[in-house]
């Protein structure tokens, strides 16, 4: 994606950390047809190597979703989380002479995928995504009958994709002046919609405007 200098997320540990706390993604493949989407909750996985993050997401699709087919005829695909955004109106600026724009962050994965679908690794990844959105549900799941987990396991494949290059950009009004920054979090923290006052909050923690908070290096 476009990314000027001052909005680029240079730490990879940042970016996982975003992906982490914004798991629902969107899963990019390239098909015969043109692109195919998919919207899910994935599992981030980060072990160093060679002070290096090896990043691996995983989750599953329906099997009725043609996705897995995409995945399993060309491997390589973008998975793109995204978190909260907003619209910065130009009456936040001390300049007059400036112009609407849209503040968001947002991580791009490219990476390869690799297919599965035994029960062993089946049950692994859903124990993933069970111990992030829902751990208390792990004990309905393992108390369910043999006949519901195997019909259930049946109609899924599962995946996991080895990131091969992260790309993050969080443009929060980096290129303003600490004043300009500080009306724009004003504003936003009065809002009801989080998607909006979550930009705010963003903000604050990227240590833009009078925000008292330690800027990690960028």
């Amino acid at each position: 994606m476009y990314i000027p200098e001052h909005f680029r997320l240079r730490r990879d540990d940042d970016a996982i950390a975003f992906m982490s706390a914004n798991p629902f993604a969107i899963l990019i493949s390239t098909t015969e047809d043109g692109p195919f989407a998919t919207h899910l909750p994935l599992s981030v996985q980060a072990e160093k190597h060679h002070d290096s993050p090896h990043v691996l997401l995983c989750g599953h699709v329906a099997k009725a979703n043609p996705h897995w087919r995409y995945l399993e005829q060309q491997p390589e695909c973008l998975t793109i989380f995204h978190g909260p955004h907003s619209y910065i109106s130009p009456m936040n600026y001390t300049s007059k002479e400036s112009v609407p724009t849209w503040n968001y962050a947002a991580v791009h994965v490219y990476g390869k995928a690799r297919l599965f679908s035994s029960r062993d690794e089946l049950e692994n990844v859903l124990h993933r995504l069970i111990e992030i959105f829902e751990p208390k549900y792990r004990l309905q799941w393992e108390e369910a009958s043999p006949t519901f987990r195997e019909k259930m396991l049946r109609n899924i494949v599962g995946f996991e994709i080895a990131a091969t290059r992260l790309e993050g950009k969080f443009k929060l009004s980096q290129n303003r002046t600490k004043q300009d920054q500080a009306n724009v979090i004003a504003s936003l923290e009065k809002a009801d919609d989080s998607a909006v006052s979550g930009v705010a909050r963003i903000m604050r923690q990227q240590g833009l405007g009078n925000s008292h908070g330690e800027k990690k290096d960028e």
